[in-house]
């Protein structure tokens, strides 16, 4: 037998699949695509490739990753629901998956009919900061400045549609508040105006903002996760002033929908086994997010409840497809 397919079978045998598994492949020596919703060099991009690698490992085949940015992650997500569920072509999506769900009139898919989760990778908090001229020090003193001041206070927005953008709509349903987007094409463009002054407020991903944060270029009002971060352990969580308010960008893994049970849980082994690995794990803490790596029930369930809580928030906000 070929080394390659005797490892994979082998590996299979120890999960206690069997060969069935392998045997769904349409070629078992061809690599395994990842695809992406995003471009190079992102937190998703980045995501994919460190799994990729050692998922690899794991089931002793090239998995490879593939850019397909455009519509939200909707072009991406739109080729893997088309595809055979034969393991050969895999979606690495992120919280738009579900924004979409609602944020889009129509999908040329079903976000949960037409794929098969495989395990939620990581979640990411993001963080409110401010430019140090802004006269309110936390969360409390943000809603009574904004209240005082209705429609006078500006949120930088990356990207509309976005979970950071949606972060900010949450806050401002919760907190009862007018604040005014201005939107942004992209992160860095976004965070250079809030340190330049230009706009005096932002929800940004916690890796992009920690450097100007300690540098106190800016302050942090609060983090989105339910208790503070380790990263931040200063800055306190939104739901001590606004209970029960939590908003965290994700990262999951999905195959088409149909897969085979035993070819299902092949790949979700190996994609948790891969998040569980140190390398991978130390790599996603360095974009400021948690490692997860739950099984394909629990990540199902996770999407589902996750499409509803976002789905009265994007009707709040108003918020089209750019």
């Amino acid at each position: 037998m070929h080394r390659l397919g005797f490892v994979c079978l082998s590996w299979l045998l120890a999960l206690g699949t069997g060969g069935s598994a392998l045997a769904q492949t349409t070629n078992a020596t061809a690599p395994v695509r990842i695809l992406v919703g995003a471009p190079a060099g992102g937190s998703t991009d980045t995501m994919a490739r460190a799994v990729a690698h050692a998922m690899g490992q794991q089931l002793g085949r090239t998995v490879v990753v593939e850019n397909r940015p455009g519509a939200g992650g909707n072009l991406a997500a739109e080729a893997v629901a088309r595809a055979a569920p034969d393991g050969q072509t895999l979606l690495m999506s992120f919280t738009s998956h579900a924004i979409n769900a609602s944020l889009y009139p129509r999908l040329p898919f079903d976000p949960v009919k037409d794929f098969t989760p495989l395990t939620l990778v990581s979640t990411s908090p993001s963080v409110l900061v401010a430019h140090p001229s802004l006269p309110a020090n936390n969360v409390a003193e943000l809603v009574a400045l904004a209240k005082a001041k209705p429609g006078q206070l500006n949120f930088a927005i990356g990207a509309l549609g976005s979970s950071l953008h949606l972060a900010g709509e949450a806050f401002k349903l919760k907190a009862g508040v007018f604040i005014v987007n201005i939107p942004y094409r992209g992160t860095a463009p976004a965070v250079q105006d809030v340190l330049a002054g230009q706009v005096e407020l932002m929800f940004a991903a916690v890796g992009n903002v920690q450097q100007h944060i300690r540098a106190g270029k800016l302050k942090a009002l609060a983090v989105t996760s339910p208790q503070r971060l380790a990263a931040l352990p200063d800055v306190p969580a939104m739901a001590e002033t606004l209970s029960g308010y939590e908003s965290s960008a994700w990262f999951g893994l999905f195959g088409p929908a149909k897969m085979a049970p035993d070819l299902m849980r092949a790949w979700s082994d190996a994609a948790r086994a891969a998040v569980q690995s140190p390398e991978v794990r130390r790599r996603i803490e360095a974009e400021g997010a948690t490692a997860v790596g739950n099984s394909p029930q629990e990540f199902g369930r996770f999407v589902v409840a996750d499409i509803a809580r976002w789905r009265e928030v994007v009707k709040y906000s108003g918020a089209k497809p750019e």
